[in-house]
């Protein structure tokens, strides 16, 4: 069982070929976005809810409201936007995208996360002091030749998101080691 949590980045309008790719390689996928993602979504929340066999999920459930989330075996961010990075990175947990993988890496599940966002946005002081404070807590930030490598402004292409190396590097944290 895969979390694959999106944030409102680009690669987000593609989230279905994200979900699609992680299913052909065997996961079993619940979707999770950001209010500001799910609003990308709103008239086709039902789509991807058919497509994953789950509910999408992007606000915290109710108290004493049953969690529909089933356990699951690794937790994706993808895409990271720059904002929820640097949110994450000082503990500001305020959406579900965000407090999932907070928790879960405290807990021994294997969270990865792979951002997308421009140069100008990764030029900003906080931005390497989050991704310290996420690989500090033990997440697999996947960047550079490894992930995604920050984009000129105005020169990203969403469509192109690398899904099967995200997905290919959550099979490998999952994996048992010998």
């Amino acid at each position: 069982m895969l979390y694959l949590i999106a944030c409102a980045a680009g690669p987000t309008e593609y989230i279905d070929d994200g979900v699609r790719i992680a299913q052909a390689k065997g996961w079993d996928v619940c979707l999770i976005l950001t209010p500001s993602a799910a609003r990308w979504w709103e008239s086709r929340l039902d789509e991807l809810e058919d497509l994953t066999g789950h509910p999408v999920r992007s606000r915290y459930k109710l108290p004493g409201t049953r969690d529909s989330l089933p356990k699951c075996d690794a937790m994706l961010v993808a895409p990271l936007s720059c904002t929820s990075l640097n949110k994450w990175g000082a503990g500001i947990t305020d959406t579900l995208a965000l407090g999932l993988p907070s928790e879960g890496v405290h807990m021994g599940i294997p969270v990865l996360a792979m951002p997308y966002f421009n140069q100008a946005q990764a030029a900003q002081p906080a931005v390497p002091r989050s991704i310290a404070a996420l690989r500090q807590q033990g997440v697999l930030y996947l960047d550079g030749e490894t992930g995604y490598e920050p984009h000129p402004p105005r020169h990203g292409d969403a469509s192109r998101f690398p899904w099967e190396r995200a997905l290919d590097a959550a099979a490998q944290a999952t994996r048992p080691t010998t």
